[in-house]
């Protein structure tokens, strides 16, 4: 798809972030958007953001609630977008929805873990598998798979532990691969592209843990700074140490660092993204950062998990501790 004008595109994950952006540039183009998100409000910003850039007659953005992890949500949000878009296909099909959490699998509590794991993985298996049918009756169709460096390479600095995420991510960009052939033999007219982000400024950060915790507001609850702790000691810290305002304030920067002190913007990685998708890309690179770790990690992967890999990598990139 050279032209995304007319089409449909589905986006997960599009109330903020890359979500977002994807759903502002695509609208801009002429497509239809429907945007998936657990966020009422945040979907709601994007939409009055993509409507007042103008869109054509007739064109549809409509937003539905859902959390990816769970199948019958995905079932209603597809049956929503068929009736909200008056259609019986779409063409793309963004699998975006991500969230943190679950670092240490011995540390953290195994109901974070798996909430991770589900969205980040979980998510893209079933709602490629719900809109398949209705990509399959499009002309053309392609499915955009948001993975991570993360999924190369499970690692963000020496004393993090990553391993939901980074599980979640492999998987991602696993089954994406696996796709290539699969639709080839079976669905010729649909592509599929596998995204792997670096550091994106993205407010995942403090969407994270509101998801996490089950807590919507900006105020940072006894029961979260109880989650940063637990993430704390799973860095080899004694969080005992730290009194509750110094945990809040250091998950407070950790979200301001990540959204502000991103090399690349989300606006840029939707360029790349949707650039990737019109030369039927099925691996995207996003961000210089994302470019050299992929180097690094083919050149020596025996050396990639050692702390002097990670010190010369972030000092020549300016890599963000914390990363993604």
């Amino acid at each position: 798809m050279k032209d995304f004008a007319g089409r449909i595109a589905v986006i997960t994950g599009g109330g903020t972030g890359m979500g977002r952006e994807l759903a502002r540039q695509l609208a801009a183009e002429g497509c239809n958007i429907a945007l998936g998100d657990v966020s009422g409000g945040a979907m709601a910003e994007t939409k009055r953001l993509c409507e007042a850039a103008g869109l054509q007659q007739g064109q549809r953005v409509t937003t539905h609630i859902a959390d990816v992890a769970d199948e019958p949500q995905v079932v209603r949000f597809r049956d929503e977008v068929a009736e909200q878009q008056e259609s019986d296909h779409i063409n793309l099909l963004f699998n975006n929805a991500g969230i943190g959490g679950g670092g240490s699998f011995l540390v953290n509590e195994r109901d974070e873990w798996e909430r991770t794991f589900n969205i980040c993985w979980g998510g893209v298996y079933l709602c490629t598998r719900a809109f398949m049918p209705m990509l399959r009756r499009a002309d053309a169709g392609h499915i955009v798979n948001t993975s991570s460096v993360n999924g190369f390479w499970a690692y963000i600095a020496p004393n993090i532990p990553q391993t939901a995420y980074a599980a979640a991510k492999f998987a991602v960009k696993g089954f994406t691969e696996a796709l290539v052939t699969d639709l080839r033999i079976n669905a010729p007219h649909i592509k599929c592209s596998v995204v792997m982000p670096g550091h994106i400024g993205t407010s995942i950060i403090a969407n994270s843990r509101k998801l996490q915790s089950g807590n919507q507001s900006d105020e940072i609850t006894a029961h979260e700074v109880g989650l940063a702790r637990a993430r704390i000691s799973s860095m080899g810290v004694d969080a005992t140490k730290l009194s509750d305002d110094d945990v809040r304030k250091m998950i407070a920067e950790r979200a301001r660092r990540f959204l502000e002190d991103a090399p690349t913007t989300a606006a840029e990685a939707a360029t790349i993204i949707l650039d990737g998708v019109r030369k039927e890309r099925w691996r995207i690179l996003v961000g210089r950062d994302a470019e050299r770790i992929d180097s690094l990690v083919r050149a020596t992967p025996e050396q990639a998990y050692e702390t002097e890999f990670f010190e010369a990598f972030a000092k020549e990139t300016g890599w963000v501790v914390g990363g993604r």
